[in-house]
């Protein structure tokens, strides 16, 4: 393989400097010849630090390489640079500047999570997954194969795997192990914690009841326009180990007058989604009512 090593193949400039980083050699390597890392669990959006990259590389290129590693049918696969990469592809360039690194799926894992967690802006999903992964990664390393999903915790020189993790990220072990209970959540509950509809700890309780009951739970949600609080949540959870959890028990639950909503005004989900496309999260729904009110208001004087 013989990609290019000092200019953009469209002519568009996409990086500085010569081909060296730190012993490494720089290579460009067309955009279609690179995909995303597989089951990445950190999401390439268009907001405004989007933007930001776009404008960056617009103004100065690419200075800092993605780093990719050759996969079986003579591409690429990204470790770290997802958001160059992406931005590159809608500013019209061709190709992007790499660092090839031949590693193993644990190693390479383990490096994508990394450079990933470096971000400003990362999702209790996205931090959720992307633990799960970082520490299953470093069991296989330690030649421990994971039983049933269970608790994770393999030595390295007298530490757990996820104690090392904590360390790196500034959190404490038992807040990984919480937050990789998250990846029990089906994808809608997880949702509404990724949109600050849902707590942390609220989730990390409803994480315990199986897919059958967190489908029903969502069904209670909708019907009650209700969060489960804290204590309401370890309710269901209680409920729900000791094998008594009903449907009637959710509604129930759900339906009860918190403090803080007594004087609340609720809009069905029903009624809301004639008015908004299907894409639209809660949040925006919740954005594109409140800017309606405004201009209400102003138009009333």
């Amino acid at each position: 393989m013989n990609y290019e090593r000092t200019k953009n193949q469209n002519g568009k400039r996409e990086g500085k400097g010569g081909v060296k980083t730190q012993g490494e050699t720089v290579v460009i390597i067309p955009l279609e010849k690179l995909h995303p890392f597989r089951n990445h669990p950190f999401k390439v959006r268009d907001d405004a630090d989007m933007n930001n990259v776009m404008k960056s590389i617009q103004e100065v290129g690419v200075l800092q390489p993605a780093i990719v590693r050759p996969d079986n049918n003579g591409e690429f696969e990204i470790l770290s640079g997802h958001r160059r990469h992406y931005a590159c592809k809608k500013l019209g360039f061709e190709s992007l500047s790499c660092i090839i690194r031949d590693m193993d799926d644990d190693s390479a894992t383990i490096l994508m999570v990394d450079s990933n967690l470096q971000r400003e802006e990362i999702l209790p999903s996205e931090r959720a997954f992307a633990f799960k992964m970082k520490l299953e990664a470093m069991k296989r390393q330690a030649g421990r194969p994971a039983k049933n999903g269970g608790q994770i915790g393999h030595h390295f020189n007298g530490k757990k795997s996820r104690e090392l993790i904590a360390e790196a990220v500034g959190e404490n072990a038992r807040n990984i192990q919480r937050y990789i209970r998250l990846t029990f959540l089906n994808p809608e509950l997880l949702q509404l914690v990724d949109d600050k509809l849902m707590g942390f700890n609220p989730a990390y309780e409803l994480s315990f009841l199986d897919d059958k009951q967190q489908k029903e739970l969502l069904s209670a949600i909708d019907y009650a326009q209700a969060i489960p609080s804290l204590s309401q949540a370890q309710r269901l959870k209680k409920l729900a180990l000791l094998g008594e959890l009903t449907k009637e028990d959710m509604y129930e639950i759900l339906s009860e007058e918190k403090k803080q909503d007594v004087d609340r005004v609720v809009l069905k989900h029903d009624i809301l989604k004639k008015y908004f496309p299907k894409s639209y999260t809660p949040r925006q729904m919740e954005e594109t009512i409140i800017k309606l009110l405004e201009e209400w208001q102003k138009k009333r004087g």
